[in-house]
């Protein structure tokens, strides 16, 4: 058993390459092999998103504040609030954030293959976000 306490791990900003706007990432879980999970608390601040993106064995969301976005390649964007649990299938391509005028926290969960959780691609233009 391994307990991770509270504040434990240090809080980073989401890099600018993958991110657009205010995000902070606050890590929660790593498991050890043979186990493939990670997972971390996200924050976006109003207005701030991924780039897009797809994951080799897909993302698990869990919105736990604020009101935001999600939305995959080819489909509308639809609003997440707290409770919602949002699933990406391996491979879709997707991007998700804060709304424009509120902040969104949500818990995302993902499994790394090979050394990688996520394929990262061209950011959401603004007109993306706002459509």
């Amino acid at each position: 058993m391994e307990i991770k306490r509270s504040g434990s791990q240090p809080s980073s900003k989401g890099p600018a390459e993958y991110f657009t706007g205010t995000v902070r990432i606050d890590p929660l879980l790593q498991a050890p092999a043979p186990a493939r999970l990670f997972g971390a608390s996200v924050t976006f601040e109003p207005g701030a998103r991924t780039a897009w993106h797809t994951h080799p064995l897909g993302q698990t969301l869990i919105v736990t504040a604020g009101c935001g976005r999600v939305q995959r390649w080819g489909g509308p964007i639809e609003e997440i609030r707290p409770g919602d649990v949002v699933w990406f299938p391996p491979g879709e391509k997707h991007w998700h954030g804060a709304g424009p005028t509120t902040a969104m926290t949500h818990i995302a969960i993902v499994e790394v293959l090979d050394g990688k959780s996520a394929d990262w691609m061209e950011k959401v233009s603004d007109e993306q976000y706002g459509a």
